[in-house]
């Protein structure tokens, strides 16, 4: 850990500039440079007792140079001169062998970002990890207090980091920002009766003040592994089917993947050519607004240095843009949307209802709070997931079940959504709130 060096924001930029001076020399017709710092540690607890402490420091630079249209990337952990000018040499030796593709090169210069907006995402917690093993013990202990039931614990952790993020190319633009990200995490094992349940909580924040205290993230985690004691299987059966909002991300990070570039240029999305055309369900409004403050996933510019925006993916259930890179955009002939590296807050806007109130609302069927493995064809729609949770009738669960599979197709399944929860769930770049899908196909015993 001793003699590595911190670098603040201008010196990285700076050190950007210098990779793109030292393209420029070697032949280079354009370059684009991003590099990151940061450090922070993570320690786990179980059962009252320290597992593990773990110190991260990183550091690396990635530069990639474009001879017209042939393109030659490579990286680096080492700062140092020498190994700059390497890497810049060994990414313009790729390009001077690489094919040419047409599509290649910096996005329009004239979408740059400019005037970054501040986006309070940089928050770092100064906690020793000794006070972090103080915390995550405490933790545990609500956890282990809550129910005799709790029998054992699958680790609880507490992590932070810190670290900055710049971005630059040779049209002349460069930026970037400080971040930070902090979890509390709990994950308890119950036993009765000889069954075994395993469940937890967490908590994610860009500013530790915003962690959810770390008793009541003990107390959840083991309210929730109580809760899956004494789980049935389900018959075969079709019901409505509510996906909890920490598992119903998974629906619309389906749906960004079949808009996004890459899967629309390879003719590999079940969403081909649906712009301008109803897709969900008429209420539906998903937004994507990436200067949200403190958000998991603002940003002020995306991976070409275009600028992000506010707009409206999908307006009353009709979608009203596609997810490009300069890249993916000029292979289908289109506008750079600003979402190389992916889109930013995605946020899909709530209903009226509570989660009680959308189980209210359901009356019967399926309420899905786990999801086991990957099942979802891309290119078809079809959607197969096993899942755990809690059979519900007259707007009440009754009991967890668990070893059962939902399926159903994507397209069906949007168009087929009922209502979305208030619930929002903050903890990731996709904020959305339990959903109800009116019905699915539930296989069982």
């Amino acid at each position: 850990m001793h003699g590595i060096r911190e670098y603040g924001k201008e010196e990285l930029i700076a050190l950007i500039y210098h990779v793109l001076d030292l393209a420029k020399a070697r032949g280079a017709t354009a370059a684009e440079a991003d590099v990151g710092t940061g450090t922070g540690f993570t320690v786990t607890v179980r059962w009252g007792e320290v597992d593990r402490i773990e110190h991260e420091r990183d550091k690396g630079l990635g530069v990639t140079v474009y001879m017209d249209k042939r393109k030659g990337s490579a990286s680096t952990s080492d700062f140092s001169d020498k190994a700059l000018a390497d890497t810049v040499g060994a990414a313009c030796d790729i390009a001077r062998y690489a094919n040419e593709d047409q599509c290649a090169g910096l996005a329009d210069p004239a979408l740059m970002a400019k005037d970054l907006p501040e986006l309070d995402l940089h928050h770092p917690w100064p906690i020793t990890p000794e006070e972090a093993i103080a915390l995550a013990l405490e933790c545990e202990r609500a956890a282990r207090e809550y129910d005799r039931r709790i029998s054992n614990s699958d680790g609880t952790m507490v992590t932070t980091y810190s670290g900055t993020h710049c971005y630059g190319n040779s049209h002349g633009f460069a930026g970037g920002w400080p971040w930070s990200s902090h979890t509390i995490d709990c994950t308890m094992i119950a036993a009765h009766a000889g069954g075994m349940q395993r469940d937890g909580w967490y908590s994610k924040t860009r500013d530790f003040h915003d962690l959810l205290n770390a008793r009541d993230i003990g107390k959840e985690a083991a309210r929730r592994t109580v809760q899956r004691l004494g789980a049935k299987k389900l018959s075969t059966r079709q019901v409505p089917v509510i996906f909890e909002a920490p598992v119903a991300s998974s629906l619309f990070s389906a749906f960004i993947t079949a808009i996004s570039g890459g899967s629309l240029y390879r003719r590999a999305s079940f969403l081909l050519d649906s712009l301008g055309k109803q897709i969900f369900a008429e209420h539906l409004r998903i937004r994507e607004q990436p200067h949200l403050k403190k958000a998991l996933g603002s940003a002020p510019f995306d991976s070409d240095g275009v600028a992000t925006r506010e707009r409206d993916i999908v307006r009353n259930g009709v979608l009203q843009g596609y997810v490009l890179s300069a890249y993916s955009a000029r292979k289908l002939g289109l506008q750079t949307t600003g979402n190389a590296g992916g889109v930013h807050n995605l946020v899909v806007e709530p209903g009226p209802h509570d989660l009680p109130g959308l189980i209210k609302t359901m009356q019967r069927g399926l309420f899905i709070t786990d999801i086991i493995g990957f099942g979802v064809n891309q290119v078809t729609g079809d959607f197969s997931r096993g899942v755990s949770g809690y059979w519900i009738e007259n707007g009440e669960i009754r009991y967890p079940v668990e070893e059962i599979t939902v399926a159903g197709n994507l397209k069906e399944m949007y168009l087929n959504i009922a209502a979305i929860g208030n619930d929002v769930d903050p903890r990731g770049n996709i904020l959305t709130g339990s959903v109800l899908v009116e019905h699915m196909t539930v296989a069982g015993e």
